[in-house]
């Protein structure tokens, strides 16, 4: 099919005098809609599509916004944004299964003008391919201060009226943005790129971001990491508090792709930051509350009903026609209407027409799967909400308070003393499982998960009593502190003489040679807890399984290493659990008393 190109005479004209057929043709003939993914950042699932334009360099421009300016020059802006919406809007609905999901749309400023016509025509395409209002966020563009336009404001409000929703887009790298999120009603924050690009090694983006994050939930906005393209970045915008990512590591944009669509990779890592974050979630289900809802268009009578049905009841969640949290409406807030003359008749006034959306106060909305002292987080950067909202795979699922928090952390940390080895103090199996998990997915650097076990120990414990073998476990634990005190390295106690070690960002050369050293001081040190001519002779007399006399060498610490490469990733912690077992026997073979071996290597014949 030939390509309908502009020709260079037609670009070269004055803009005004612009070939409109000619331009709509093109745009007809090779103007695409290309959808780019966002994720759930809690959960790696897929939440939202962005709708982007494709198909401008067919046409001889550089780049969307220099055709879009032509477009707006040559006053045909309005027609080419229908023309674009409805190829969106079509495609869209068009796929099965879409479960709620969004579609973010960029919404031009220069098109404020026609707010009387804009939006009769958008409910008028949703109409025509059978989706709501509410599956619509229109993204406002960084390019414009949109607030300076005085139709801004009540475009905007019926707008939301509609159902539709708003984003701010390249939240810091463009104007009016602090205004916007001060003064208007918009429902997500788009961070720029340009912050989320190496955030992972930069302390200062971090807490900008973060500072960026704890603002938008204290005022029921919900966050956007744009331009995530690593698996790093991913990783520190979740543990951040950010709502949702898009980027390339989350998908790049493509034509006509399924909204149904999943992404392994963030699956996958969810299954171990759910570790952290998962793992609270029983304790964070047994303190949720379900105080009665409303939605944002109901009538202001029916507050009151609930209210006064439920004496203490100081709140009420408020939701979108869709069932997504908005904030939460304050019995105090009524109070003050209730207390001025005539104020309740006046609410119930349908002249005056106040819906329970108009009382709106800011509560922070956040996922349930989040860990417990990241929402504690948010909590402590808000002021004056009674309580957290939260959301399950992004529907709404209650609220909890801060003091049930607390409650949680409490229970968090008796099960983590319950789980602590009592005479190491070091963690014990829960907690080597939940790194397993989590470290299994978190490719970038080399991983290394070590399995120590001492030889001959079962021989030295029954010719010298349990007080010598605890001294013996005591000595390996305080030698693996002195070796591993980098916050890289984890430090675990599976039972007896069993010992785990998680190290990462290392050369497999450092891990070998820490490891020698770490086992050459115990066989020197545990030596000294033998007797004197155990010590000279080599060995101790001992009973083998059957009950016979044996010789048994003095005690050591074999370790079995499995190596995780940088650019690899592992599903579940089950996989890595039975290679290491399997390595524990090579190890205790070897002369040296360490093996070492890659993930997914075949073992020697």
């Amino acid at each position: 099919m030939a390509v309908c190109r502009l020709s260079e005479q037609e670009l070269a004209r004055p803009r005004g005098a612009l070939d409109v057929s000619s331009f709509m043709l093109m745009a007809h003939s090779v103007l695409e809609t290309a959808f780019q993914p966002i994720a759930e950042a809690a959960t790696g699932r897929l939440t939202a599509w962005e709708s982007l334009m494709r198909g401008h360099d067919k046409a001889g421009f550089a780049n969307p916004p220099e055709l879009i300016d032509l477009a707006h020059t040559a006053g045909v802006l309005a027609t080419l944004e229908k023309l674009m919406v409805r190829k969106a809007l079509k495609t869209f609905a068009a796929q099965p299964d879409r479960g709620g999901r969004l579609l973010f749309l960029n919404l031009d400023s220069r098109l404020i003008r026609d707010g009387e016509a804009l939006v009769p025509g958008l409910i008028d395409h949703l109409a025509e391919v059978g989706l709501p209002a509410t599956a619509i966020c229109f993204e406002l563009s960084e390019r414009f201060d949109v607030t300076l336009d005085p139709g801004f404001r009540p475009l905007m409000e019926r707008m939301r009226r509609a159902g539709f929703r708003f984003a701010i887009d390249d939240f810091g790298a463009g104007v009016g943005e602090m205004k916007l999120l001060c003064d208007y009603p918009v429902d997500y924050v788009k961070i720029d790129r340009y912050f989320i690009a190496g955030i992972d090694a930069s302390s200062r983006r971090r807490h900008v971001v973060g500072n960026i994050v704890a603002t938008a939930h204290r005022l029921s906005v919900k966050v956007v990491a744009e331009g995530v393209e690593t698996a790093g970045e991913c990783d520190t915008c979740r543990e951040l508090g950010v709502d949702y990512v898009q980027g390339w590591f989350v998908g790049r944009p493509e034509i006509d792709v399924a909204p149904e669509r999943e992404f392994p990779h963030l699956l996958r890592r969810h299954g171990a930051s759910a570790v952290s974050g998962g793992a609270d979630r029983e304790l964070i289900l047994n303190r949720i509350e379900f105080p009665p809802s409303l939605f944002e268009d109901e009538n202001v009578e029916r507050a009151f009903d609930i209210f006064h049905a439920s004496p203490g009841q100081g709140y009420l969640p408020i939701l979108a026609s869709d069932g997504a949290p908005l904030g939460i409406l304050k019995e105090e807030r009524l109070k003050e209407y209730i207390y001025q003359p005539f104020g309740r008749d006046l609410l119930k006034n349908k002249v005056y027409h106040r819906t329970v959306a108009h009382f709106l106060d800011p509560a922070p909305v956040v996922a349930l799967d989040m860990a417990t002292e990241t929402m504690l987080g948010v909590f402590a950067g808000v002021e004056a909400s009674p309580c957290l909202m939260l959301t399950d795979n992004g529907t709404y699922a209650g609220v909890v308070s801060a003091a049930s928090l607390l409650r949680v952390m409490h229970e968090k940390s008796l099960r983590a003393a319950q789980d602590e080895n009592p005479l190491t103090g070091l963690p014990g199996n829960r907690a080597i499982g939940d790194y397993l998990a989590r470290t299994a997915v978190e490719a970038g650097e080399a991983r290394y998960f070590c399995y120590c076990d001492f030889d001959h120990f079962k021989p030295f414990n029954d010719l010298y009593g349990f007080q010598k073998g605890d001294h013996a476990i005591m000595l390996f634990s305080a030698l693996m502190r002195r070796y591993f005190f980098a916050e890289s390295a984890f430090l675990g106690h599976v039972g007896g003489d069993d010992f785990f070690i998680g190290l990462r960002g290392l050369s497999v050369g450092e891990v070998l040679e820490m490891l020698a050293r770490l086992t050459g001081d115990f066989s020197q040190d545990v030596a000294a807890l033998y007797a004197p001519e155990a010590r000279a002779a080599g060995f101790v007399r001992g009973r083998d399984r059957s009950g016979g006399a044996k010789d048994y060498p003095l005690m050591r610490c074999s370790v079995g290493v499995l190596c995780l490469p940088a650019d690899v990733d592992v599903a579940g912690a089950d996989d890595l659990a039975g290679a290491i077992a399997a390595l524990k026997t090579d190890a205790k073979k070897s002369e040296s008393g360490l093996c070492l071996r890659r993930f997914g290597e075949a073992e020697p014949a």
